[in-house]
C-alpha cells in the first residue's frame, strides 16, 4: 500500500500533472511554459497530451522538455468530441495518476479537463481547471453550447480550483456556467524574458501580417476582406500569413477568388517572432478569444498592432482603446488597418507604451508563481479536507 503524504511546508516539492488534449497552440504553449517554470522551481512535474494530432512539432517540443520532466510525458489518443474511447483513456488515466500519485491534476481546456475533474475528490490531490476559452466560446442557443454548458455545469462542483487566464474568461464562466464553489484565480499569461527582445523587419516585409491557426475562431478569412476592401477603396496594401490548420485551402481559394495572389503570401506555420519580422502591422482579427500568446508576445517585442476588441484582449490593451476594432465587421478592421499604416509614429509609439505594460505584468515568472500560489491555497482549503492521506493500491 503507498500512501500519498501531503508537502508539510511550501519549500517541499509538488507533483504536478498537467493534462491537455490538443498539444498546438497557445493551449500548448501555456502548459509548456508553466511546465517548465514549475520544473524550474523543483517541483515534480509531468504532461498527458493527445497522440493524435500535433505532428512532428509537439513531438519536437515534448521531446525537448522530456528530461526535465519527473514526471514524465504521456500521450493517449483523446478525441475532440465526445466518443466511446473516452471510457477506456479516462480509465488509462486513472490508472497513471494511481501510479504518479499527484498532489495537482491540472487540466487544460474543456476535454482534458473532464478526465481530470472525473476523479473522485480526495484529501491528497486537488482538481484544477483552465479553460482558455474553448467550450465557452459555442454559443447558449446551438446545440453544441447546450451540451457544453450542461457538462461544465455538471464537472463545475468537481473542481477544486478554478485558474481563469483572464477577466473575461471567469465572468463568462459565471455567466454562462454558475459561480463555481471552489477557489477561482486570474492568472494572466506571461512572457519569457528574451521575448522583449526587438524583432528586425525583414527586407521582404509586406504592410501586413497574420501570425496563428487557420480557424474559423481566429477570423483570418475576415482579414483577407478586409484586404480585399482596402484595395478597393484604393489602398493596395500586401499581406502575409504565416500559420496552418483546417482552413489552409480555403483561405487559399478565398485569396483566388479575391484576385489577391499578388498581395498575400503564405508562408506555413513559423514561430511567432519570425512571423512579426514578416510584416509591418500585426492584425488580431479574432471572432472569439480569452487570451491570445500572439497578443502578449507581439507586444512584448515592440510590434505595432491592431486587433479585435473581443475576449481578454482588451485586458492586454488596457488604455489604448484605439488599437482595437469592433469583431466580426471587415470595414471596422479595414478602418483600423488603415489609420495604423498611415500613421506609423503613433503606432510605433503606442507599441512602445504596450511593451512597457507587458513587461510589468505579463511575465512567465509572475504567471507561473500566482499558479503555484493557487494550488497552495486549494491544497490547504479547509472546505476540502476530506482525510489526512489518500491510499493508492
Amino acid at each position: 500500500m503507498l500512501v500519498l503524504i501531503m508537502p508539510a511546508t511550501t519549500d517541499q516539492p509538488l507533483r504536478i500533472l498537467h493534462a491537455v488534449r490538443a498539444p498546438i497552440g497557445g493551449i500548448f504553449r501555456h502548459v509548456l511554459d508553466l511546465a517548465n517554470g514549475q520544473a524550474d522551481r523543483g517541483h515534480h512535474v509531468g504532461i498527458v497530451a493527445d497522440s493524435l494530432t500535433g505532428g512532428e512539432r509537439a513531438e519536437a517540443a515534448l521531446k525537448e522538455i522530456a528530461p526535465r520532466l519527473k514526471l514524465g510525458v504521456h500521450r493517449f489518443a483523446i478525441r475532440r468530441g465526445p466518443s466511446p474511447a473516452d471510457i477506456l483513456v479516462w480509465l488509462r488515466f486513472m490508472r497513471l495518476t494511481r501510479r504518479l500519485q499527484p498532489h495537482v491534476l491540472h487540466g487544460h481546456g474543456a476535454k482534458a479537463a473532464a478526465f481530470v475533474r472525473l476523479k473522485r475528490r480526495s484529501n491528497g490531490t486537488i482538481r484544477v481547471y483552465t479553460p482558455h476559452g474553448g467550450s465557452l466560446h459555442y454559443p447558449l442557443n446551438t446545440l453544441k453550447g447546450a451540451i457544453h454548458s450542461r457538462l461544465e455545469r455538471a464537472l463545475m462542483n468537481s473542481t477544486d480550483l478554478f485558474l481563469f487566464e483572464s477577466v473575461f474568461a471567469r465572468d463568462a464562466y459565471q455567466r454562462t456556467i454558475g459561480m463555481p464553489s471552489g477557489l477561482v484565480r486570474c492568472v494572466f499569461n506571461g512572457v519569457t524574458a528574451d521575448e522583449f527582445d526587438p524583432v528586425v523587419r525583414a527586407a521582404d516585409a509586406t504592410d501586413i501580417v497574420y501570425v496563428g491557426e487557420f480557424k474559423h475562431i481566429k477570423g483570418a478569412d475576415l482579414l483577407i476582406d478586409a484586404v480585399a476592401r482596402l484595395h478597393s477603396d484604393g489602398k493596395p496594401f500586401t499581406l502575409t500569413l504565416a500559420g496552418d490548420g483546417e482552413e489552409l485551402e480555403a483561405l487559399k481559394a478565398q485569396v483566388r477568388k479575391l484576385g489577391l495572389a499578388e498581395a498575400v503570401h503564405f508562408i506555413g506555420h513559423v514561430k511567432a517572432r519570425y512571423g512579426f519580422s514578416k510584416g509591418k502591422l500585426l492584425v488580431v482579427p479574432s471572432r472569439g478569444d480569452s487570451m491570445p500568446y500572439v497578443v502578449i508576445e507581439a507586444a512584448a517585442a515592440g510590434i505595432p498592432m491592431v486587433a479585435a476588441n473581443v475576449g481578454g484582449i482588451p485586458e492586454i490593451f488596457a488604455s489604448h482603446t484605439e488599437a482595437l476594432f469592433a469583431p466580426n465587421i471587415v470595414g471596422a478592421m479595414a478602418d483600423a488597418i488603415e489609420s495604423a499604416l498611415e500613421d506609423p509614429a503613433a503606432a510605433q509609439a503606442r507599441a512602445k507604451s504596450l511593451r512597457e505594460r507587458i513587461f510589468l505584468h505579463f511575465s512567465q515568472k509572475a504567471m507561473v508563481e500566482e499558479v503555484l500560489a493557487g494550488y497552495r491555497d486549494a491544497l490547504a482549503d479547509p472546505c476540502r479536507q476530506e482525510a489526512p492521506s489518500q491510499q493508492v493500491e
